[in-house]
């Protein structure tokens, strides 16, 4: 392979690439961020439509934590706290302000907690403890529909670890960051660059050849060359073969197959005016269970106009492939049948983007699926010290799925680089 050029090469640029990178720079080492897209931030992305800033993936902040919170404020970004009513509509425009009411519907995952066991996928957990009904439709809903899941799949143990983590972060309330969530990882792009560390957009690796203390990244017909490579691309581009690695690293990728790229389909209505302001006028989210999408919000307290339609897991299959044009329609028909008006005229604009069909994505984020909470902190062990994985899907913590697990997760990969 010839000399390193660098002591480290990173494959990705969302937060878990940026995050190591800019914290092995810190440490005194060389590195070079390779990136497919021709922008930073992975799965933040965060468009400008004339005067509203439209996040199309990852949007909140959950909770509080404190590696997240230690960036945002460095960066001197301004955030504010969602707040406002919870309605449920009957699809007949009928309503119902859940706000005040004593919500029991998550008792049956707030009694995951420190679950011990044995595994098994949710579906059957509900069926074994009795639950049925509204009761069983609108938990499984709220699983699928969170956790980008599958409940028959999804893990019981994962789900109990996930209560545990998110009780101790806050993790019910939720942030929005002032002028686009990409400031986050822009930011931190910008310190690694600043600290000397070399960012290539644009560069698709084709192949990852390594062997112990000698790795390097092939793109472009171009070699990179390191003294060790950490591969920070989603689990379903690491399923899909995307990368070759030579050689196969092949108990990691059978470790990355084990795991679950959940879907979703989330799309963005601004609207002229806020007409549910007159019925609902601090409405945050809205629930209308019988429709798909069945969970919207709105960016309340901030008072534009913009409602976000959501459908998580399996549901989410019958609109994949859809166009902005025919999601905002179906939209518009939705939300006529909540509000019982006509709200097509009213409509400005509809922007998503599909990442189940974006080649470096193929998906929205990880869950773990049943028999396998040990599958993420087993991918997250070094390979003979020269390669290393890193992303939300190797989180430890019990946050897949978010950006703080991706900090994590690349913070994880700098102290396992120095200590190796």
């Amino acid at each position: 392979m010839g000399l390193a050029a660098f002591d480290v090469v990173v494959v990705g640029a969302g937060m878990a690439g940026l995050t190591a990178a800019r914290g092995l720079l810190e440490r005194g080492l060389s590195v070079c961020v390779v990136e497919a897209r021709e922008r930073v931030g992975g799965r933040i992305l965060s468009e400008r439509r004339g005067d509203v800033v439209v996040e199309m993936g990852a949007e909140f902040v959950h909770g509080r934590p404190p590696e997240l919170w230690a960036l945002i404020e460095e960066a001197g970004l301004e955030t504010y706290e969602l707040d406002g009513a919870q309605v449920e509509a009957d699809g007949e425009g009928g309503w119902r302000d859940e706000s005040g009411e004593e919500d029991d519907r998550f008792a049956v995952l707030e009694e995951l907690e420190g679950f011990a066991g044995p595994d098994c996928g949710f579906i059957e957990y509900a069926d074994r403890i009795g639950v049925t009904g509204d009761e069983r439709a609108g938990i499984v809903s709220f699983v699928e529909g969170f956790n980008a899941a599958d409940a028959r799949v999804a893990s019981v143990m994962a789900l109990g670890a996930q209560q545990a983590a998110e009780g101790a972060i806050e993790g019910d309330r939720m942030w929005h960051v002032q002028g686009g969530y990409a400031r986050v990882p822009e930011y931190l792009a910008g310190r690694v660059t600043e600290l000397g560390g070399v960012l290539r957009l644009g560069f698709a690796v084709d192949e990852v050849r390594w062997e112990r203390g000698r790795a390097a990244v092939l793109g472009r017909g171009e070699e990179i060359r390191a003294e060790r490579a950490v591969v920070t691309v989603p689990v379903g581009v690491l399923q899909a073969g995307t990368i070759r690695f030579v050689p196969e690293p092949q108990d990691r990728l059978e470790l990355a197959g084990k795991l679950r790229m959940g879907q979703v389909c989330r799309f963005t209505m601004v609207f002229r005016e806020r007409f549910w302001a007159e019925r609902a006028p601090a409405m945050s989210f809205l629930f209308s269970f019988e429709e798909t999408p069945s969970v919207w919000w709105t960016p309340y307290p901030d008072e534009t106009a913009m409602l976000t339609g959501w459908v998580g897991g399996p549901r989410s299959d019958a609109l994949a492939g859809l166009s902005a044009e025919v999601l905002g329609a179906k939209g518009c028909e939705v939300l006529g049948r909540a509000f019982g008006m006509d709200v097509r005229e009213l409509l400005v604009s509809c922007a998503m983007h599909d990442w189940r069909g974006d080649a470096w994505t193929l998906g929205a984020y990880s869950y773990i699926a049943a028999g396998e909470l040990d599958t993420p902190r087993r991918m997250a062990e070094p390979v003979e010290e020269t390669l290393y994985f890193a992303g939300e899907h190797t989180d430890v913590t019990g946050h897949w799925g978010t950006v703080h697990a991706a900090m994590r997760s690349g913070l994880r990969v700098v102290e396992q680089i120095i200590a190796g």
